[in-house]
C-alpha cells in the first residue's frame, strides 16, 4: 500500500474516497445482516451490537495497535485506543443523536456502560505509578495486558450467558411469517465486515500519508488521523443502524467497541510488548489524555442515566466537546 500511495500525490486522495465508499456500503450490508441474524436466532440486537458489530467495527483499531506493538511503535498503539474511544463516545453517539435522539437500552445503562467506566479507570491506573511514585507515567506491561485479556474473556462469557437467557425468554413471533435466508445474511455480514476492514485500512493509510506530507508528528497522527480513521466504521455503522431504527445496535456498537478497544486491543498490544505511554516526547500527555477520557466517559454516562436517551442538545454538546479536545491536542 505504501508503494502505491507514493506513486503520485493524487493517489492518497483517491484511496481516501474509495475507503469512504467501502466503509459506507460495508456498514450497510453488515447492519442488515446482523439485524437479520439477531431476528432469526431471537438474540436481542443490543447483544449483537456489543459483540459481533463492535468487534467487526473495531478490527481497524486492533490491526493498527497490534501491528504497532509488534513493530515497537507502542505510542501509536495506546494513542489510537484513547483517540478512538474519545471519538466513539463524543462523535459517534453525538452525531447519531443530532440526526435522531438516541435511546439507550436499560441493560447497557445498568451493566455495560459501568463496566466501560471501570476499565477506563483501570487503564489509567495501569499507565501511572500512582501508588509507588505519584502521578508519573509508566509502561503498560505484559502482566497488565494479560489482566485486560482475562477480563475481556470474562466479559464475553457474560454476554454469551445473557444472550442465551434472553433468547429463551424471547417470543418467536418476530420470525413467524418471515422468509429470512441464513446463508444470504451470513454473506452480507462477511462482505460487510470485509468492506469495513478494507475501507478503514484505505482511509487510515491514505490519511496518514496525507498528514505525513504536511509534517504532522506520529503522536498527533495517532490521536487524530489514525484514531478518526479507525473509528469511521463505528461512526458509519452506528449512523446506518440508527437510521434503520436499530438504536440498541448503534449504542451497543459504541459501548462494545470502547470495551473491546481497552480490553482486547490494548491488552493484546501490551501482552506482545510493553506499551510505552507517549514515547520520548512527553509521556504525561498520554496520562492527561487518559484522565480526559475517564472524565468524558463519566459525563456521557450522566447524560444517559436519568432520561435513558441522548437528546439533540446533548449530542451537540458532545460534538462540541470533541472539537474542543481536538483544538487542545493540536495546540499542545
Amino acid at each position: 500500500m505504501d508503494t502505491i500511495l507514493n506513486m503520485s500525490p493524487v493517489i492518497p486522495y483517491i484511496v481516501l474516497v474509495a475507503g469512504f465508499i467501502l466503509l459506507i456500503k460495508g456498514a450497510d450490508f453488515f447492519v442488515d445482516g446482523c439485524s437479520a441474524i439477531a431476528t432469526i436466532f431471537r438474540i436481542p440486537p443490543v447483544i449483537i451490537g456489543l459483540t459481533i458489530v463492535s468487534m467487526g467495527t473495531s478490527a481497524p483499531e486492533a490491526a493498527v495497535s497490534i501491528t504497532s506493538s509488534v513493530k515497537g511503535a507502542n505510542a501509536m498503539a495506546v494513542s489510537n485506543v484513547i483517540g478512538s474511544n474519545m471519538f466513539n463516545l463524543l462523535m459517534v453517539i453525538g452525531i447519531c443523536s443530532l440526526i435522531k435522539p438516541t435511546k439507550v437500552a436499560a441493560n447497557i445503562i445498568a451493566r455495560d456502560y459501568p463496566i466501560c467506566i471501570v476499565i477506563t479507570i483501570l487503564m489509567l491506573f495501569m499507565g501511572i505509578n500512582f501508588f509507588t511514585d505519584g502521578l508519573n507515567a509508566c509502561p503498560v506491561g505484559r502482566v497488565d495486558g494479560l489482566i485486560l485479556l482475562v477480563i475481556f474473556v470474562s466479559y464475553i462469557l457474560l454476554l454469551v450467558k445473557d444472550a442465551i437467557k434472553n433468547r429463551t425468554n424471547t417470543s418467536s413471533e418476530e420470525t413467524s411469517g418471515k422468509n429470512i435466508s441464513i446463508p444470504k445474511n451470513i454473506i452480507f455480514i462477511i462482505c460487510g465486515a470485509a468492506g469495513i476492514a478494507v475501507g478503514g485500512d484505505f482511509v487510515v493509510d491514505s490519511a496518514s500519508a496525507i498528514a505525513t506530507s504536511f509534517n504532522i508528528s506520529d503522536t498527533l497522527i495517532g490521536l487524530t488521523i489514525v484514531a478518526l480513521g479507525t473509528s469511521l466504521p463505528e461512526l458509519v455503522t452506528s449512523i446506518v443502524a440508527s437510521s434503520k431504527g436499530q438504536n440498541d445496535l448503534a449504542v451497543g456498537n459504541v459501548v462494545g467497541s470502547n470495551i473491546f478497544n481497552i480490553l482486547f486491543v490494548l491488552g493484546s498490544a501490551a501482552a506482545i510488548s510493553p506499551v510505552d505511554l507517549g514515547g520520548i516526547a512527553n509521556p504525561m500527555f498520554t496520562v492527561y489524555d487518559m484522565i480526559i477520557l475517564m472524565i468524558v466517559t463519566i459525563i456521557v454516562y450522566f447524560f444517559i442515566l436519568f432520561k435513558k436517551d441522548v437528546s439533540r442538545l446533548e449530542g451537540f454538546l458532545m460534538v462540541s466537546m470533541y472539537a474542543g479536545y481536538m483544538v487542545y491536542i493540536i495546540i499542545r
